[in-house]
């Protein structure tokens, strides 16, 4: 009696490997876009929100009297990773829950110390491409270098 087991053969095998492999390098490209997009979209949240926010405590000031703008965002240490950024400090609430420096893309970094008339932050896209934000003190402006294209796309 003749008994036959069942399985792949190596053609098959190798076939099927083949197809995933070509799968993958078309569709990886697609994904890494689909990442800095994400990346995109995400800060762009983060640059609206914290406009919002600076808004809002500007009006929380101007009911109690005074119509200063927050003087500091955090209380990070200009180009340290793991620092919280954008909570404000013990006395005034930025955003709820910060976003912690980091230089990956995706990633925000504070590059000027809260006793200059501007903060900078910069916005990492990739390794090679950033976005540099000021926050001016005197009127309360998050803003970036809108000649810059990454700019427009993050704050407009």
């Amino acid at each position: 009696m003749n008994t036959f087991k069942k399985a792949f053969t190596m053609i098959e095998l190798v076939f099927v490997i083949v197809i995933i492999g070509i799968l993958s390098a078309v569709a990886m490209p697609k994904l890494s876009v689909m990442v800095e997009d994400a990346n995109f979209a995400s800060a762009k949240a983060t640059v609206s929100s914290l406009r919002s926010a600076i808004s809002s405590e500007r009006q929380r000031t101007l009911m109690t009297g005074s119509a200063a703008y927050p003087l500091i965002l955090d209380d990070a240490t200009k180009d340290l990773e793991h620092q919280s950024l954008f909570d404000g400090n013990a006395s005034i609430h930025i955003m709820q829950y910060p976003i912690y420096s980091k230089t990956d893309a995706g990633g925000w970094m504070k590059t000027t110390d809260n006793s200059a008339a501007t903060i900078g932050y910069r916005y990492y896209i990739n390794s090679g491409r950033t976005v540099a934000f000021t926050y001016t003190k005197a009127t309360g402006i998050f803003d970036c270098d809108h000649t810059v294209e990454d700019c427009r796309l993050l704050s407009e």
